[in-house]
């Protein structure tokens, strides 16, 4: 079998990543703007396949790609694009995934924030969905993270700039989980990376302990964001049993969240059903 012109292409350093790409391909999408610290590319081979290349061109984003890795050799799901190979560069590594059409609910960029309320955004889109949809959409997110849970690994950095949601089939795809790593472990800095409307107060708190609560926290503030008509959490869609659940999820006190993905998921579950 002839080698594949990306997979089986394992170094350079005599060429840029974008040159590379130019050669065995057509780059049919660049994101040079995000906040991340890494440069991605959607690239189509001359047979049609299409695939993700994202290269760290910062020290913080080569250090997270590298965490990625044990991150995706650990935990497989449907829902999350995985790494499939890696690319050893002059000073850091460009990472494959495979295409996966949709539009990310939030685009975090290097110059200001996004508008999630604009009519055109995809997160307005997302939240004028059918709620069916959404909550769909939701429970491949909890789904995702109970396959996390069972690999020992807790949620950092998740946000609505994780999700990717295709439209047209409908599917909830989970990226760029660079920062997710094995828990519990204690927050040696000042606080972890990660969007505020998301993150736990321990997330804040040098010497705090990060666990799998504080992943339950993060989801419940998935569901609450997601399940809202608008930006200021005043119109809540999804019923006043579920509601409650989020709120517990969602707790500052880690000891009063459920104590697992697993068993928010079943008090999820079983709101959703009263």
């Amino acid at each position: 079998m002839p080698p594949h012109p990306l997979l089986d292409f394992s170094r350079t350093s005599s060429v840029s990543v974008e040159a590379r790409l130019d050669r065995i391909g057509r780059i049919f999408a660049a994101f040079r703007s995000q906040d991340s610290g890494c440069v991605s590319y959607g690239v189509r081979l001359a047979d049609g396949e299409r695939w993700f290349v994202k290269e760290a061109v910062t020290r913080d984003a080569r250090r997270s790609l590298d965490r990625a890795r044990a991150f995706h050799q650990a935990v497989r799901h449907p829902a999350i694009v995985p790494q499939v190979h890696r690319i050893a560069l002059r000073d850091g590594w460009a990472v494959v995934m495979p295409w996966r059409d949709g539009e990310v609910l939030y685009h975090p960029a290097v110059h200001g924030s996004a508008d999630r309320t604009a009519p055109g955004s995809a997160m307005a889109r997302f939240r004028a969905l059918p709620l069916p949809l959404v909550v769909r959409a939701f429970e491949r997110i909890l789904s995702a993270h109970l396959a996390v849970e069972d690999s020992g690994h807790v949620a950092v950095d998740f946000y609505d700039g994780s999700l990717l949601y295709d439209f047209a089939a409908r599917t909830m795809h989970l990226v760029d989980l660079d920062e997710y790593r094995p828990g519990p472990f204690v927050l040696e800095e000042e606080r972890l990376p990660g969007s505020t409307r998301f993150m736990a107060p321990e997330e804040f708190v040098r010497g705090a302990a990060i666990d799998i609560r504080t992943t339950v926290f993060t989801l419940g503030r998935a569901a609450r964001l997601l399940l809202d008509s608008g930006d200021r959490e005043r119109a809540w869609r999804g019923g006043a049993a579920r509601l409650a659940v989020v709120e517990r999820a969602a707790r500052a006190e880690p000891g009063q969240r459920f104590a697992s993905v697993r068993e928010f998921a079943r008090a999820w579950r079983a709101a959703g059903g009263s």
